[in-house]
């Protein structure tokens, strides 16, 4: 196996990249789409040289995507056909198990469901477009969009934020009052039950 120590960029089919998680947030999808139309050609050009997607390169040929899940997806739905990559790992020489087992134990694997379940490896969905909407994602994007944590390179930190938020809200809620989700989400990330999470800012004021 070998890893990159300088970018290797190339340009990709969006639908060639496999993801590693099982799910997303479609709300987040939805802003980046938004985003996305906000731009003017040069822009959009611009955009896509910029954010470069990771991949590991995996048996098979297969670029596994480790990072702008919600992006990639977004702009596959926006009827972007190509993105630029980096390449982070070459481990096509890994048999499949033990290539699966490698990428979990670099945290660059979180196959859970939308109920916060962990699932095998073979659940994880081989293109961009089946990933799974988690409406706790969403709920934990938006926390963070709003200040309830700082953003960390803790690997899926908002997936782990998303969990803690999944624990203590009824998913009722947040698909029929997101707002009022948001608000009592705010509140949850101030609290010291939260102190573990990465990014977490601390109380508002102590008392």
């Amino acid at each position: 196996m070998s890893f990159s120590r300088d970018p290797r960029i190339e340009t990709v089919p969006i639908l060639s990249l496999r993801p590693t998680q099982i799910t997303v947030g479609m709300r987040e999808v939805s802003a980046k789409r938004r985003a996305w139309r906000e731009h003017s050609g040069r822009k959009k050009a611009r955009f896509l040289g910029s954010h470069l997607v990771p991949v590991i390169r995996g048996p098979a040929e297969h670029c596994y995507i480790i990072d702008h899940h919600h992006l990639a997806l977004a702009l596959q739905q926006e009827g972007v056909q190509d993105v630029a990559i980096t390449v982070v790992a070459d481990l096509r020489a890994l048999a499949r198990g033990a290539f699966w087992v490698y990428l979990d134990n670099r945290g660059w694997l979180h196959p859970y469901d939308d109920a916060g379940h962990r699932r095998g490896h073979e659940d994880v969905p081989k293109r961009i477009t089946q990933l799974r909407d988690d409406p706790f994602r969403s709920l934990a994007g938006e926390l963070r969009v709003v200040g309830g944590f700082a953003k960390d390179t803790t690997p899926f930190s908002e997936f782990l934020w998303a969990d803690f938020l999944r624990r203590r809200i009824r998913r009722r809620l947040v698909k029929q009052d997101f707002d009022r989700a948001l608000e009592l989400a705010v509140g949850l990330a101030k609290s010291a039950a939260a102190a573990y999470l990465p990014g977490w800012c601390g109380p508002t004021s102590r008392g």
